[in-house]
């Protein structure tokens, strides 16, 4: 008896704390919306005022960073990513598999000195 009323007590201390951090009502972070507004306005205003070679230049740098995340990491491309795993996988086949037991390891090994024998080893 004194068990099963530890365990409600446990119980109801846990759940009771799951509630209380479920119940968490902090404010989001203000955001200056006139500030970003104007920053927003004012990339604007500088992207009407390039000339073309700085349009070229910037587009040059934008794929640049984009080739360079490509490099890096997963961006979403899962056929890439697909064909990375087959290719491994191909890669893998030609490894030797491992032996389930002593006698076929050891059977293994006897035929492994035999054909380095034939091929003139030591």
């Amino acid at each position: 008896m004194n068990k099963l009323l530890i365990a409600l007590i446990a119980g109801t201390f846990a759940l009771g704390s799951v509630a209380a951090l479920a119940d968490d009502k902090t404010p989001a972070q203000p955001v200056d919306q006139a500030k970003l507004k104007a920053d927003r306005e004012a990339a604007k205003k500088a992207k009407a005022n390039m000339t073309p070679e700085e349009k070229k230049a910037a587009r040059a740098a934008k794929q640049q960073q984009t080739s360079n995340v490509t490099k890096e990491g997963d961006t979403g491309n899962k056929a890439a990513q697909a064909q990375a795993d087959k290719a491994a996988a191909q890669a893998s086949k030609g490894q030797p598999k491992a032996l389930p037991d002593k006698a076929a390891k050891q059977k293994a090994l006897s035929e492994q000195e035999k054909a380095s024998a034939k091929a003139g080893g030591q």
